[in-house]
């Protein structure tokens, strides 16, 4: 897993466990947009010959998209307006142009945003155990998925510039460092 430079902030978990269906609206908005960029990645030339690998991210952020409109649909929480985050647009801001530049910078921040949620999945499975046990246990379904989606991102920018891929890296991790510490009035997963 990434070495993060920054804790999840304190106020976070409180926040999430006190509105759970609102969590979990931000969440299935966030499979969706994950399911979305993994088929946007396949838009730049040095992904082509990975846009099988891609389509089959895109695929299982969509099954997780379903999942969790399932949950919604059981606990009559109704599917509603997504709320921007600003910790997924302060890094993705920070995407280069340029084709090369892009996809690495793309895959990276696709690589954090992965590697955040099995970090707060992990967390939630911890907590939600003896609160919501259902919970827990689909949040404990999702980890390894978030997992090898972060490896999966990280491995297809070192394949195409391993230094460079290490130097935006850096990058990226002094500026989730930055952008976790912000304050979020909002319960959001990111």
């Amino acid at each position: 897993m990434l070495l993060f430079r920054e804790k999840v902030p304190a106020d976070w978990l409180p926040k999430i466990l006190a509105n759970l269906p609102a969590v979990l609206v931000d969440h299935a908005h966030l499979e969706r947009k994950a399911a979305t960029t993994a088929l946007n990645l396949e838009k730049y030339r040095d992904l082509y010959p990975r846009v099988e690998e891609l389509n089959a991210i895109a695929i299982e952020e969509l099954q997780h998209f379903q999942l969790v409109l399932d949950l919604l649909k059981r606990r009559g929480i109704p599917f509603g307006q997504p709320h921007p985050s600003l910790w997924i647009s302060g890094l993705m801001k920070s995407v280069r142009n340029g084709q090369r530049h892009q996809v690495i910078d793309h895959l990276i921040c696709c690589s954090l945003i992965e590697g955040r949620s099995c970090e707060k999945f992990q967390i939630l499975v911890r907590e939600l155990k003896s609160i919501d046990a259902e919970l827990a246990k689909f949040y404990a379904s999702l980890v390894e998925s978030e997992g090898n989606h972060y490896a999966n991102y990280i491995l297809m920018a070192r394949a195409i510039d391993d230094a460079e891929t290490d130097r935006r890296l850096d990058f990226f991790l002094d500026l989730d460092a930055e952008l976790i510490r912000e304050p979020n009035p909002l319960p959001m997963l990111h």
